[in-house]
């Protein structure tokens, strides 16, 4: 694996000499935001020597390099899932890739379904924690100190300081945001009435099913990460129906713009350096 980083790291270099100090994973329906980036470069998945390449149609499958909020950041448009047939060690090399640019935060979004009764479609849900039910782990098998920690902590995933940033962002703006747990599920079927149940029970606000993957192995790499849910159908008893991608992606759409303020304003006052 180290071999196909530094040969994707050396393929993305000799497009363009661009460091980047922050990645973003943009999630489905949420691809708005790389709108607001002053591109300086752009590379299909396919390009890119041991990238996995987006089957979803709302992933736009390129990598973006470029400033966002006058910060240098690599964004993926799009991104990839168990559920596509990738292992979880393809699903997160983006993330080592991305690290090896010399990224030292990553921002990653997504769209999810409700588990909390307080929440509403088109609500903004901060991760403060998570909980993984894929059936595999991305740091499963062949070992190399190159790739980071063996046992990383996870006991704080997401970082306290860009919480709480988002947080006064969001009161400031007048955002509505709650902050919760998300459950993370293979996919790709939606849950079932008592599947929702179970979920809540076991201490989730939120279900999808990307995103912790690729947080363990930020945390294995020591990047500092933030990640945000926009939620865009609801499990709660009483209030689930059923939900179509393309209800999905007009959800994601209606509230893309209050996550990209969000973001925007979050670069703006990180220290990329």
């Amino acid at each position: 694996m180290l071999e196909q980083i530094q040969e994707a790291v050396g393929f993305i270099q000799s497009k363009t000499a661009f460091a980047p100090r922050i990645g973003l994973i943009l999630g489905t329906g949420l691809g708005a935001l790389a709108e607001e980036i002053d591109v300086q470069a752009s590379i299909s998945y396919e390009e890119i020597p041991h990238f996995p390449v987006s089957t979803v149609e709302s992933h736009a499958g390129r990598l973006l390099l470029g400033h966002l909020s006058g910060k240098p950041v690599v964004v993926m448009q799009g991104r990839f899932h168990f559920y596509e047939g990738y292992s979880l060690r393809q699903v997160t090399f983006p993330v080592r890739v991305m690290k090896a640019l010399g990224i030292r935060s990553l921002m990653v979004s997504n769209a999810a379904g409700g588990l909390n009764p307080d929440y509403e479609v088109g609500d903004l849900m901060l991760i403060e924690d998570h909980i993984n039910l894929h059936p595999e782990n991305p740091l499963t098998g062949p070992h190399h100190a190159g790739l980071g920690d063996r046992f990383p902590d996870m006991s704080e995933p997401y970082d306290p300081a860009m919480r709480m940033l988002a947080k006064q962002i969001a009161r400031e703006r007048g955002l509505r945001m709650h902050a919760g747990v998300y459950v993370s599920v293979p996919g790709p079927n939606l849950e079932t009435k008592a599947e929702y149940r179970f979920l809540r029970l076991i201490g989730a606000d939120a279900v999808g099913m990307s995103t912790v993957p690729e947080v363990i192995v930020a945390r294995q790499l020591h990047l500092s990460v933030f990640g945000v849910s926009v939620i865009t159908d609801l499990g709660v008893p009483g209030k689930i129906k059923p939900v179509s991608v393309p209800d999905i992606l007009a959800a994601a759409a209606r509230a893309e713009p209050n996550l990209t303020r969000l973001t925007k304003e979050l670069v703006a006052r990180l220290d990329s350096e």
